[in-house]
């Protein structure tokens, strides 16, 4: 299979596109994202040019907390100078993060074809019980009904009962998974692998030969999975926040 890895920086514009923020707003150098209530990245600002200044990082600040957001911003492998600044006005790094690609036919050759995993264009309710153990609630459901290219919410069952969900979105020819969550007395029983199989082969379906994903760089179980379904590390990203009184 002739599969090239993609940059970093279209991982990044997948990781929008497959899960969008209510709004983009530029100030700046900053792009500026509306959360509302969707997770840290749609409410995080980034840099768009390599530059800026400490007016635009003081006009950032002012701005997000004109939006009711935290002072958070995503810094990237080529944010350093970014990131130093940040950590000089007492900011503190939260949550890195990996991003993870491969082919999408290789997680297909697990697919169950139907036998565990079902999906659905948009989160049904036992999706959403299921996502709401742990922490994913209506707003980041949101994030999933704005999303305007193909899309699917999963359901996989284990012991003949509904024991995980994750949602996948696509941008173009690559596609992103975001919340895989399966009940914790439901671990270990193999229906990650086959609800990533589902997922790689609903990818093929809808044109996407990548699949990728983010996860917390502190996941080593989650990390090895997807190591040994052949995705390669593609990059890193974290967050420097600062609590505001």
């Amino acid at each position: 299979m002739n599969w090239k890895p993609p940059t970093a920086p279209r991982l990044y514009e997948v990781n929008d596109a497959s899960w969008p923020p209510a709004e983009m707003r530029r100030f700046g150098p900053f792009l500026l994202r509306v959360g509302a209530g969707g997770g840290q990245r749609v409410s995080s600002a980034s840099l768009c040019e390599n530059r800026f200044n400490d007016e635009h990082i003081v006009a950032a600040e002012h701005a997000m907390a004109a939006m009711g957001q935290p002072y958070l911003f995503m810094i990237r492998d080529s944010d350093q100078l970014l990131d130093e600044e940040l950590a000089s006005r007492g900011y503190f790094v939260k949550d890195p993060v990996t991003l993870f690609a491969g082919p999408s036919a290789h997680l297909a050759e697990h697919d169950p074809k139907g036998l565990t995993v079902i999906d659905a264009s948009e989160p049904m309710a036992v999706m959403a019980e299921i996502w709401e153990t742990g922490g994913i609630g209506a707003g980041r459901l949101d994030v999933m009904r704005r999303a305007t290219g193909p899309k699917s919410c999963f359901l996989g069952r284990t012991d003949d009962q509904p024991a995980g969900v994750a949602y996948v979105g696509c941008d173009n020819d690559i596609a992103m998974m975001h919340a895989l969550e399966i009940l914790p007395k439901l671990r270990r029983k193999g229906l990650a692998l086959q609800m990533m199989g589902a997922m790689g082969a609903w990818a093929l379906r809808n044109g996407a030969d990548t699949f990728s994903l983010v996860v917390l760089t502190k996941n080593d179980a989650a990390c090895g999975l997807y190591e040994k379904l052949g995705m390669v590390k593609i990059g890193q990203y974290h967050y420097r926040k600062k609590d505001v009184s």
